[in-house]
């Protein structure tokens, strides 16, 4: 089923086609940051190759580890958010400025182009976009790739920290609202790893108790693009029960794929839910912290 939403202006839309992409080059090269953010768990240095081999033209790389995280401690997760300074310079040193269009892509259905939108808006910058379908999208439809590395950026950029446009909760607000059901957890793992039944990656497995399910792959239809915004309207509305969505949060392994969920939501026209970025790695290296497995309840 093809999309048929309406043409939107592009500066502040939370995913940009391909063809709208390739426009927006050819007539403001100099408007747009085009930032390469595959990844792969189980090869951590995948995406770097990956981006070596094949890059939309004049993309910049930002792994995940090294600029997309901070450092870890242990008991903060797989993938802790970076220091928020250390993070706007490092787009500034791609040449970003606070009025640059800023659009992420991957090769894993936006999972991890979505961490960048997903901090972009943290550190308070509205102008970023994915592009739908990732590098796929952008090679199906003919448009030229380059390889190598990339280009420098022709000067550092003049990025700063302002207000954040995202909310998050942590370890402690999430476990002291917990018995009260303060929030609806959505946990954006696959079933198998949300029941307990399989965990290759985290040391426990299982799920924060009373925490729903919604695969973050579940947002795209089969060719990997994202699902209308009607169609995701109409799922999100039917999993969230009526619940507020800012009582809403939102999680997975390590705070990575369930911005996925939370760019969705924002396609929705649903946007205003928060982010566990500690997530379930987090979670389970907490002593005493409870554990769920099976089912949605």
């Amino acid at each position: 089923m093809a999309h048929c939403e309406p043409r939107m202006t592009l500066t502040h839309t939370p995913l940009i086609r391909a063809a709208d992409l390739a426009t927006l080059l050819q007539s403001s090269p100099n408007r747009a940051l085009i930032v390469d953010c595959s990844f792969d768990l189980a090869d951590v240095e995948a995406g770097a190759r990956a981006y070596a081999a094949a890059h939309l033209p004049g993309a910049q790389y930002l792994h995940l580890d090294t600029d997309l995280s901070g450092a870890r401690t242990g008991r903060n997760g797989r993938h802790p958010l970076p220091e928020r300074l250390r993070f706007t310079e490092r787009m500034a040193s791609l040449g970003a400025d606070d009025d640059t269009r800023v659009i992420a892509y991957d090769n894993a259905g936006g999972a991890y182009a979505a961490r960048l939108w997903w901090l972009l808006r943290w550190v308070g910058h509205a102008s970023v976009s994915v592009l739908d379908g990732g590098i796929d999208a952008w090679r199906a439809a003919g448009y030229a790739l380059e390889a190598g590395a990339g280009p420098p950026p022709a000067r550092r950029g003049s990025f700063s920290l302002r207000p954040s446009l995202t909310h998050s909760v942590n370890h402690g607000e999430l476990r002291q609202g917990l018995p009260h059901r303060q929030y609806l957890i959505v946990d954006a793992r696959a079933r198998e790893r949300y029941r307990g039944e399989v965990e290759t990656i985290d040391p426990v497995a299982g799920h924060i108790p009373g925490a729903i399910n919604r695969p973050f792959r579940d947002n795209l239809r089969a060719d990997g693009l994202f699902k209308s915004r009607d169609e995701l309207r109409a799922e999100w509305l039917a999993l969230l029960g009526g619940r507020d969505i800012a009582q809403v949060v939102n999680q997975c392994g390590s705070g990575v794929t369930a911005c996925h969920n939370l760019l969705a939501l924002e396609v929705a026209g649903l946007g205003g839910g928060a982010l566990y970025p500690g997530s379930w790695s987090e979670w389970c290296a907490q002593p005493g912290a409870p554990v769920a497995s099976g089912p949605a309840p």
